[in-house]
């Protein structure tokens, strides 16, 4: 199977130029920033993923000042949320399933 970045032929995978290692890499280290889904291409992606952690340490930090244990609580849930989320793409991203923002298929070395 032949790999080329338009995809185009009969049995050909349309590959990403972006890095394997470098989306890895991003995901490992920064995953709950989503700093990964801006390399990618996913604007989006990144954008809800930022505001996601955002908004899970604001809720943190004003559940800690205010002694409210409901917006700590709120905050602690969409740090999970934002974790899980983070494993799945990471685990997508190291198996080679994850695309990146022009539908181009993150390659590991050697997948193809």
């Amino acid at each position: 199977v032949l790999i080329d970045q338009l995809g185009q032929g009969r049995g050909q995978i349309a590959a990403s130029p972006k890095s394997f290692g470098v989306a890895v890499i991003l995901c490992g280290i920064f995953g709950i920033l989503g700093i990964h889904h801006f390399y990618l291409g996913n604007i989006l992606h990144g954008l809800f993923d930022l505001c996601l952690a955002i908004a899970a340490i604001v809720c943190l930090v004003l559940g800690e000042i205010t002694g409210g244990a409901g917006l700590f609580f709120l905050g602690f849930g969409l740090i999970i949320v934002d974790l899980i989320h983070t494993i799945f793409v990471f685990f997508r991203l190291i198996t080679g399933q994850q695309r990146d923002g022009a539908g181009l298929l993150i390659t590991f070395p050697g997948q193809y």
